[in-house]
């Protein structure tokens, strides 16, 4: 899978990758799943260290810290939700509206995990805010701005809407599923405060499936 590491941005405290679809975040537990971005980013920088994941299926920006500092720092920011996430994805159908939210809480569906489903009951909140960019012939192009972070969030909550997110393997059927053989959800931009010194940085990972 090319390039073996896509750098966004480095510095003495921060590393900001590129993820390529179909790459794990972190090593799973079979044999095959042992090559990931944390690996292959420790394989250069042997200090870097993940501080928060993106699905395997799901591209774009992913930040690692280059020391326990700086891993504690950011890592409190994803916690407190300090952090601005924008993602693009390309959906099944059109949208009525061009913008909009979904606050559904999740959970795990266990019998069929890893997939979540909404439970009103034992749900975690999950709020995500989206806009559109532009529709189609069969399909939308949206941003989607998670406001939480829950595993499977944004693909739960555009299938909800009535919408998956095309080339989705867990949630969408028929001709949303093999409209691509990829997810069409990317992390676009990050946005977080510099461990040192405390000032927003804005990073960009231009989209794969989105012609400009």
């Amino acid at each position: 899978m090319e390039p073996f590491l896509d750098v966004v941005h480095q510095d003495e405290q921060l590393l900001v990758l590129n993820k390529p679809s179909g790459l794990l975040s972190v090593p799973g537990r079979a044999e095959e799943h042992k090559d990931c971005l944390e690996t292959r980013a420790q394989s250069i920088h042997p200090t870097a260290t993940t501080i928060h994941r993106l699905d395997m299926d799901t591209s774009g920006l992913l930040v690692m810290a280059m020391n326990k500092d700086a891993h504690r720092h950011v890592g409190l920011q994803f916690e407190k939700r300090m952090t601005r996430k924008t993602y693009i994805a390309r959906v099944w159908g059109h949208l009525r509206d061009d913008e909009g939210e979904v606050d559904l809480p999740l959970r795990c569906d266990w019998p069929n995990r890893p997939k979540q489903m909404v439970d009103h009951e034992l749900g975690r909140s999950a709020l995500t805010k989206w806009e559109v960019i532009n529709r189609e012939e069969h399909t939308t192009l949206v941003k989607l701005m998670p406001v939480t972070g829950r595993s499977h969030q944004l693909r739960v909550h555009m299938l909800e809407l009535g919408h998956p997110i095309v080339g989705d393997r867990f949630y969408a059927e028929g001709e949303a599923l093999s409209f691509s053989e990829r997810l069409h959800l990317h992390a676009q931009t990050l946005e977080l405060r510099h461990p040192i010194g405390g000032e927003y940085n804005t990073f960009t990972a231009s989209c794969p499936f989105w012609d400009l």
